[in-house]
Formats: structure tokens, sequence, C-alpha cells
């Protein structure tokens, strides 16, 4: 299982992160220990939504849509 997820910024919270994973709780900690140099200035976050795929490759795509402009609009709109 591969999970696509967004963290919410709780010190800025119209601060979005969107990542992907195999392990969903290890990498929200990670982010939250600021070991990302991605997301470490706006810790801590709160895992917001995510999806699970059974085939990576779906998972990896979907991933590369939520960062694109089309993608983060949708993301504003949904959430």
């Amino acid at each position: 299982m591969k999970y696509v997820y967004i963290l919410q910024s709780l010190k800025e919270e119209e601060r979005f992160y969107t990542g992907s994973t195999v392990d969903l709780k290890r990498r929200l900690e990670e982010h939250n220990q600021g070991l990302s140099i991605h997301t470490n200035k706006f810790k801590p976050w709160k895992l917001k939504t995510y999806i699970a795929f059974d085939e990576p490759d779906k998972a990896d795509a979907f991933e590369i849509f939520l960062k694109s402009g089309n993608g983060r609009a949708f993301i504003k709109k949904r959430l």
C-alpha cells in the first residue's frame, strides 16, 4: 500500500504539504521532528487527509497531479 497525504501546518493554517509514503505514521513523525527541509519551517503538522493506493504508480501519478496548478486548486476547493 502506498499513501498520498496532505498535511496542514498548525503554525500557518493556510500552508499545506503533499507527499507520499508507504509508512504514513512514520512519515508524519519525521515531518514533525523537522527531518524534512521542505516542511521544517512550518511544523507542527497535522494529517488533513490521505488516500491509499494498492498500485504505487497510481499513487505517484496522483501526487504529481496534486502538486500541479490544477491539483493545488483541487485541494483548495475540496479541503
